[in-house]
């Protein structure tokens, strides 16, 4: 944490000097405001590689993108404004609403998501899955540019994102055996309860 604030404050430092005129009240401070959601540092190179994975003339990233800005940290969805998610992921016209729920769909169909029947039809709710699982899966059948998923490793490594690794040269994801806690101590004082085996009688 140090290291942390330390180079915040160098960076707040350089900033002051080459624009002094400028205050925090101009700037978009997310410790000051709301209406931020999480977001992955690779989010921009995730993105191309959706759209390079999907058909050529159908991008997905842009309507994954502001289904991402709705999300909260249980990575579930209603898709209960439909109207309003195309307009806002760039579809307008008659066909916008037609055009959004094909692009919901080849994120489905690509593994990104997966979504689920109910009150608005098909696609009523949605979960998101890891997309650097998703992306690594592809990558292992051949489907992913050398040099993309490359710098897709090293920037995961310069930002601390592990996720990669989670899935093993045969697609597997890797899951850790849950270890049991240990038994817990008796608190001093307590005598210790044995359970006794009875002795067997001889006949």
């Amino acid at each position: 944490m140090a290291k942390t604030r330390s180079i915040l404050a160098r960076q707040l430092e350089a900033r002051k000097k080459i624009w002094p005129e400028i205050t925090t009240e101009m700037l978009w401070d997310r410790r000051e405001r709301d209406g931020f959601v999480t977001m992955p540092r690779a989010m921009p190179l995730i993105m191309n590689i959706m759209d390079g994975l999907s058909d050529k003339g159908f991008p997905v990233s842009q309507t994954y993108l502001e289904l991402w800005c709705r999300l909260y940290d249980e990575l579930f969805l209603t898709l209960n404004r439909q109207d309003e998610m195309a307009f806002f992921a760039g579809f307008t016209g008659q066909r916008a609403l037609r055009t959004w729920k094909d692009r919901v769909t080849r994120l489905a169909n690509l593994g990104f998501i997966d979504v689920k029947s109910g009150p608005t039809g098909p696609l009523s709710y949605a979960v998101f899955f890891n997309p650097y699982h998703v992306i690594r899966k592809f990558y292992l059948k051949g489907k992913v540019p050398e040099d993309q998923y490359r710098a897709l490793e090293i920037r995961a490594n310069e930002i601390g994102a592990s996720d990669l690794d989670d899935i093993d040269d045969q697609g597997n994801l890797i899951v850790e055996d849950e270890v049991p806690p240990p038994p817990k101590a008796p608190a001093s004082g307590q005598p210790v309860r044995r359970r006794i085996r009875p002795v067997a009688k001889a006949k």
